[in-house]
């Protein structure tokens, strides 16, 4: 959700990207390198990010990661939580989405340890990075082709996950968007999911 992301940060909405894991080890990575690439690709979507610590190939969907990341919505107070699409084959994607959606609910509990004042985001919203080979079926998409490029090169920052292995991921994720960019009449867009039901204020903004 790249070109969302840096969309986001256009329109002027603070946009904090938290990591779950450092994402290493990776077959050409180290986390030195890992946290160089990331920090660059936040600079290119000009929004900020922190690391949550846990293990990378070892998430747990438990007690302590989920007030961890409760602590981390009270500081940041979002009103919009984005996390990955709940099916896939990745045991780490997986279980970040379950402790989401549990943070979400343990971070507007009183009478507890987490650290700082209670606060109860307003929705999820899912997006697409699973590792199976799904038919997608969004709730919505989202006009990206205005920051297409911006995307491309924030994915390029990650020369030694998705460029150096010759992965070929950038052009699939590129083509993927123009297939749901056709779909909503634009050149480029993100597709995402919800749950709960999504109200509009008006169709001004519909494309």
């Amino acid at each position: 959700m790249g070109g969302t992301i840096a969309l986001l940060a256009q329109q002027g909405h603070t946009v904090h990207l938290l990591d779950a894991t450092n994402g290493e080890p990776t077959p050409l990575g180290t986390p030195e390198l890992r946290a160089k690439e990331s920090a660059a690709a936040a600079k290119i979507l000009g929004v900020e990010r922190s690391l949550l610590g846990l293990t990378n190939r070892q998430v747990v969907h438990d007690l302590k990661s989920r007030h961890l990341m409760a602590a981390a919505i009270r500081k940041h107070r979002p009103n919009v939580i984005f996390l990955p699409y709940p099916i896939d084959a990745h045991p780490d994607h997986v279980a970040v989405t379950k402790i989401g959606e549990d943070a979400r609910f343990d971070a507007k509990l009183t009478k507890t340890d987490i650290p700082g004042e209670p606060f109860y985001p307003k929705r999820i919203i899912y997006y697409f990075c699973t590792h199976l080979r799904l038919n997608y079926n969004p709730t919505f998409c989202i006009d990206i082709s205005s920051t297409i490029d911006k995307k491309m090169q924030a994915m390029e920052a990650y020369q030694s996950q998705l460029v150096q292995n010759a992965s070929g991921v950038p052009e699939m994720v590129k083509t993927g968007n123009a297939y749901f960019g056709g779909r909503i009449g634009t050149k480029y867009a993100e597709p995402f999911f919800t749950h709960e039901v999504l109200g509009l204020g008006g169709l001004d903004h519909l494309v």
